[in-house]
């Protein structure tokens, strides 16, 4: 049987020795290689969504690939697909760098100028280690996609669109189709998501910034498993804290909780910083909210050109969200999907603020009425986005099955029905 090698080298150069040497090893099977992280986890992605087999055996990943770098690179790697064994090229292969890259997750190290016999006996015991993990998966009964959980960001076009709302109740629609779900606060100044919630808290995001390898044990420490259900990771309380979540603080914390959870709702607010581009980047659906005004959609079409001039989202991997829509207002969603060059989601959310008042000004917007035409489309956005096990969902507005039972029963047991 063959082995398949996918290349990830960012310099055309390197691109052509590289694949050129991989070419001439026996039993191989060289795939197209791919030019940045971004593409490399897509492509990742899109093939273990169909099967483990599909996925190749051996990554060769170049120390000169970008935007994310390399090591980062191989530690997303590793845990998203723990069946694929990655290779770092590199020139520099000091003990120093061999550690980190193996405590990073790779299975083998060659060092530049490649030699044809190196390069042969890297790859050669990569693909046997895959194999022995693939038989050890395929053992277990159940298929495995290797992918880990869904990661949706939720940014706003400007402040005050209704970014943290819709992230609030896309994953409250996740956490009650039965799907193990987090929401993370990666609006690190001035996020709200506790407010929201009514929750009172100590750790937040930042306790996990400084920390290397997240353990499960230590996700459960920063993680407040709320009464809906959700595990919530928090915003600090002291905005000026947010600092310390750098962009790489922050690819760590969504792998980890991407692991961990089936899904995974970052709100990233309308300010875009170092730890909000890193996740938007790595998100399965990167979303963007905005009101059909002219103001908001100008905020929209600014960021989605600066997500595009930072490498960090094409406009069309970006779905933009209409809030508070109205039939009357002259900006609709597809004039809004031709200004911002993005896709736009087909489940708009209506004007009807008075039905949200009363639980965002308790902070128990958990506790919208299933009746409600704001709660009804934000669920069926859920349902759109695939947040939510097909089996659960309702016929009606995006409503989930016992959604209703369920909040009178939280109202009984708290004594106020």
């Amino acid at each position: 049987m063959s082995t398949r090698i996918l290349p990830a080298v960012g310099d055309a150069d390197a691109v052509r020795s590289l694949t050129t040497l991989i070419g001439q090893l026996p039993d191989t099977e060289p795939m197209a290689p791919v030019t940045d992280s971004t593409q490399l986890v897509d492509t990742l992605s899109r093939l273990a969504a169909e099967s483990l087999d599909e996925l190749p055996e051996v990554v060769v990943v170049h120390e000169r690939i970008g935007p994310v770098p390399a090591l980062e690179l191989i530690r997303e790697v590793a845990l998203r697909f723990p069946a694929v064994g990655v290779v770092l090229v590199t020139s520099d292969a000091s003990p120093g760098l061999f550690q980190a890259a193996m405590d990073h997750g790779a299975r083998g190290l060659a060092a530049l100028p490649l030699s044809y016999e190196e390069l042969a006996s890297r790859v050669q015991a990569v693909a046997q280690w895959s194999a022995g993990v693939r038989r050890h998966l395929g053992a277990g009964g159940d298929p495995v996609s290797g992918a880990g959980g869904t990661v949706v960001t939720v940014s706003g076009a400007k402040g005050g669109v209704g970014a943290t709302l819709t992230a609030v109740q896309l994953a409250l629609a996740a956490q009650t189709s039965g799907r193990a779900t987090a929401l993370v606060d990666m609006d690190l100044q001035t996020g709200d998501v506790a407010s929201y919630l009514d929750v009172q808290f100590r750790r937040s995001v930042v306790d996990l910034a400084a920390i290397n390898d997240i353990s499960p044990r230590v996700l459960a420490d920063a993680v407040f498993r709320h009464d809906s259900g959700l595990a919530l990771l928090l915003a600090p309380a002291e905005g000026e804290r947010g600092e310390e979540v750098t962009d790489r603080a922050a690819r760590h914390i969504v792998s980890a909780l991407r692991s961990r959870y089936e899904v995974v709702v970052v709100d990233c607010g309308a300010q875009l910083g170092g730890a909000g581009a890193a996740a938007v980047e790595m998100a399965d659906r990167a979303l963007l909210v905005t009101t059909p005004d002219v103001i908001a959609v100008r905020g929209a079409k600014r960021a989605v050109r600066m997500w595009d001039r930072l490498q960090i989202r094409k406009a069309e991997e970006t779905t933009v969200v209409v809030n508070r829509h109205t039939r009357s207002t002259e900006i609709q969603p597809p004039l809004i999907a031709r200004i911002t060059g993005t896709a736009v989601a087909a489940t708009t959310v209506p004007a009807h603020f008075k039905e949200l008042q009363g639980v965002v000004d308790a902070g128990r917007v958990h506790e919208l009425e299933a009746k409600s035409t704001v709660k009804q489309a934000m669920w069926a956005l859920a349902g759109e986005l695939g947040l939510v096990r097909a089996a659960q969902t309702g016929h009606k507005g995006g409503r989930l099955r016992g959604d209703r039972g369920a909040v009178s029963l939280r109202r009984r047991r708290d004594g106020t029905g």
